[in-house]
């Protein structure tokens, strides 16, 4: 679970304006921040299979969220996973 200053942080970089949480960007922003903290609780807690499942929810939702907004805006996507360094 993060904190509002931790999604804060999250968000500041790719927010379309002051106060976005809905956009493409911000979603995959936060969920970006949700699978790091979560891979961190997975290496040390191994068989906590419930949260490894979320886990996996989550990254197939931020695939969906890039397929979207590669197909809508391939600049914006570009530019986002350049700044967030995720692999294309």
């Amino acid at each position: 679970m993060l904190t509002k200053r931790v999604k804060e942080n999250a968000l500041k970089g790719a927010q379309r304006h002051e106060g976005d949480t809905g956009s493409p960007e911000a979603q995959v922003a936060l969920i970006t921040r949700q699978i790091e903290e979560l891979s961190t609780h997975l290496r040390k807690h191994k068989k906590d299979f419930h949260s490894r499942r979320g886990l996996l929810q989550m990254v197939a939702d931020r695939r969906k969220h890039l397929k979207y907004l590669e197909k809508k805006d391939e600049k914006s996507y570009e530019a986002l996973i350049k700044k967030l360094g995720l692999k294309r």
